[in-house]
């Protein structure tokens, strides 16, 4: 129901002898000033790779970390200990020590509806949600030989050319987990503080990695001017595939967005940029184990 709106429920029954009766009621839902939800994300029902954390944004900022914590549980089939661990005040993440078990069934339950949050703020939501967690995949790209290798329950499925940062623009370093794809999507320099530098209205196969604007992506402009790929980075921080204008083609870019899971992992190393911040996307996993611990409410 909406938050803060006023409901009228009208009701007949009738017995089974035919007698009718009727009741009124009229009702008041608690206000969004008052109250809290949580947007997460995965959804129920969906399949994800092994690196896809269970993440809540609330609403509101919460002060009583701990009794909001308490009320939402994941467990896997699989046996992990899953932990969450607190981004300032409106988000929480859960994930186990290690990835996922590949083919596993996590259960989170939400139990919010009526805990209190913040000072006379409460949540309004219960219900369980069950996502299933997929095949093994983690592609690590190496920014020093461009290239990315793609392995698959163990098995290497296919290395192919890369195109990491330039030297002024370079690729973070670490875990990061596949949190989008788009089939096509414009990339302008301007969105994420980089001035005029590019403005490309159709860019293939977008597959995001970060919050502030990192993806791995099809590129069909490299080969303008410039060698080879896998020769050297030329992008503004991203990673870039070979493709084709309107991607349409049997390229590197088309068959790895076809083969991606959101939630699927992709490692780069050997960049000389920092490591990605965990809180940067869904990217948790580059925090240790104990610092994640720490950061747990419950």
């Amino acid at each position: 129901m909406e938050r803060g709106t006023k409901y009228r429920i009208t009701a007949t029954a009738k017995d089974t002898d035919g007698r009718t009766a009727a009741a009124d009621s009229v009702f008041t839902t608690v206000s969004s000033a008052n109250s809290f939800i949580g947007t997460y994300t995965p959804d129920g029902g969906t399949t994800v790779g092994v690196g896809m954390p269970v993440s809540f944004t609330f609403d509101k900022a919460i002060s009583d970390r701990k009794s909001v914590q308490s009320h939402i549980t994941v467990t896997s089939s699989s046996g992990q200990e899953v932990v969450g661990h607190w981004f300032g005040s409106q988000r929480l993440d859960f994930r186990p020590e290690e990835y996922w078990k590949a083919g596993s069934k996590v259960t989170m339950k939400i139990d919010l509806d009526g805990v209190e949050g913040a000072n006379d703020v409460y949540g309004v939501q219960k219900k369980t949600v069950t996502f299933t967690v997929g095949r093994a995949q983690v592609s690590t790209v190496d920014a020093n030989t461009q290239t990315m290798t793609v392995v698959r329950d163990g098995k290497t499925m296919k290395s192919v050319p890369i195109s990491a940062g330039d030297a002024q623009h370079t690729t973070y370093n670490g875990q990061m987990v596949i949190s989008e794809k788009i089939l096509q999507t414009r990339m302008d320099s301007r969105t994420v503080g980089l001035g005029g530098e590019y403005d490309i209205p159709d860019v293939p196969h977008a597959i995001r990695l970060t919050t502030s604007g990192t993806f791995l992506h099809g590129n069909y402009w490299y080969n303008q001017g410039n060698p080879p790929f896998g020769r050297q980075g030329t992008s503004h921080g991203c990673v870039g595939l070979r493709d084709v204008q309107g991607g349409q083609g049997d390229t590197p870019a088309k068959w790895f967005y076809d083969n991606s899971l959101i939630g699927d992992v992709v490692v780069v190393k050997n960049s000389p940029d920092d490591t990605v911040a965990p809180d940067n996307g869904l990217n948790g996993w580059n925090m240790p184990w104990s610092e994640w611990v720490a950061g747990s409410a419950a």
